[in-house]
């Protein structure tokens, strides 16, 4: 029958949930002993986020969370994944902890496993406490030290209750549009502090990932945002690199791609990297967690500069989407994550895999009390099948959290975009699911996809 797509079943055990981000949801920013951010601070800063929008606020989650919970188990989650915001937990970056800011994480997980849900604890979600910052932020090697010890605080409080823990969120972003093209804090514009925080990055997850293990954590995980890329392996072969390889090959293998060190080399050189360091990287993981929102199509283009979030990519054109896209101008291509999922499958089939974010923004009306999101609906559906399609085709796929929970803080977007399957008013902070959330409830209830 033309039109349709079948009925699909997930295997038994696959884990469905949602995730948030804490600067992104928790506001009160200044309560408890918080310390500031570099998200504070660039939020704060004239001109850097849509609408001089903050994350003072937020969704009010540190105050509403228990009202969160109850929503995510009317939904039927069971996972939700977070992250703690190290400038609550240590408001100078180091040293003393603050008691009330672990707090706060104490009664949220106290709360997910009263109801049922399984607590997916990141530990680096881009909020660097304000202090680091000053003191070279990730561009320091220091910091990774300072990382690991953070990690054995907040470990030393919920790792009795926590069994899945992810050291950091995306280090592509945070390396390259925080300290190289400067759209996100702490808003650096220095390619060679780039590749130095991308480095700094990676030990701070091996440290922290040691210290993990040899506190007792069940699952340890490390979160990349990937992109297949598209294009003429002369071009491609380098954004994939860039973007990619330059983080999994040193986690997972214990060695960076020649093609990165080669650009590396030509921004600020190569003495960041001491002897010994890929060992502390390359640490077993149990989970790859994915990000996964679209790939990259490029093609060379003789004069072309370089691309801001990607130093070294002078003549590579990045092409425009020639499809549908979201309302954040994203193309829509679910068949790019069938794709990456068998890649890592075959790449490094010893690990295996989480879709630790997938969603989509888009420009939802509350209409009589409801939200019909049907663009989102689609999306999620189409990525769904996607990705069941590649555990028929063998990949690892262990579950697939969606993103995101709520409306929050989009970062430099502020509040004009929306990728949350529950609908905020900001004004009011009344709770509204979306039709995607009621549609999802059901997948979980049937632990897959109606005809």
């Amino acid at each position: 029958m033309t039109g349709t797509r079948e009925a699909l079943v997930f295997p038994d055990g696959f884990v469905w949930g949602a995730a948030t981000a804490a600067y992104q949801v928790e506001g009160a920013a200044r309560e408890d002993g918080r310390g500031p951010s570099i998200w504070d601070a660039f939020s704060h800063t004239p001109g850097k986020v849509a609408g001089g929008d903050t994350g003072d606020v937020a969704c009010d989650h540190y105050h509403r969370y228990a009202d969160d919970v109850r929503l995510m188990s009317e939904l039927g989650l069971r996972a939700y994944r977070f992250s703690v915001s190290w400038p609550r937990v240590q408001p100078a970056g180091g040293g003393a902890v603050n008691a009330k800011g672990l707090d706060f994480y104490d009664r949220l997980v106290d709360e997910l496993l009263k109801a049922d849900i399984s607590p997916y604890v990141t530990l680096y979600h881009w909020d660097l406490p304000l202090a680091l910052e000053r003191r070279g932020g990730w561009a320091e090697r220091d910091t990774a030290h300072r990382f690991a010890e953070y990690a054995a605080a907040v470990h030393d409080r919920l790792g009795d209750r926590v069994a899945t823990w992810t050291t950091l969120n995306e280090p592509w972003l945070i390396a390259f549009l925080g300290y190289a093209w400067g759209v996100h804090a702490p808003g650096r514009t220095d390619p060679a502090a780039a590749f130095r925080a991308a480095h700094h990055l990676l030990l701070g997850h091996g440290l922290a990932t040691a210290v993990l293990r040899a506190a007792g954590a069940r699952q340890v995980s490390l979160t990349f945002n990937l992109s297949p890329v598209e294009g003429p392996p002369e071009v491609a072969d380098l954004i994939d690199g860039l973007m990619n390889r330059q983080f999994l090959e040193p986690a997972l293998r214990g060695r960076y791609p020649a093609d990165v060190l080669a650009v590396a080399a030509r921004h600020g050189g190569l003495g960041h990297i001491h002897d010994g360091d890929l060992a502390l990287i390359n640490q077993p993981i149990d989970l790859i967690g994915i990000n996964y929102y679209n790939p990259s199509v490029v093609s060379p283009k003789p004069g072309e500069p370089a691309n801001p979030a990607f130093p070294g990519s002078e003549g590579v054109f990045f092409e425009p989407p020639s499809g549908p896209t979201t309302a954040m101008g994203w193309p829509i291509v679910p068949e790019g994550l069938t794709s990456l999922l068998l890649r890592l499958s075959r790449d490094y089939p010893e690990t295996g895999l989480l879709v630790t974010e997938n969603g989509a923004a888009f420009d939802d009306v509350v209409e009589d009390g409801a939200v019909h999101d049907r663009d989102r609906l689609a999306y999620l559906d189409a990525h769904l099948r996607a990705a069941h399609a590649a555990i028929q085709a063998g990949a690892d796929l262990r579950g697939y959290l969606v993103w995101s929970l709520l409306d929050n803080f989009e970062w430099h977007d502020g509040y004009r975009r929306r990728f949350g399957i529950v609908h905020v008013d900001f004004a009011t902070q009344r709770r509204l699911p979306k039709d995607s959330a009621l549609w999802y409830r059901d997948v979980i209830r049937r632990n897959g996809l109606a005809r």
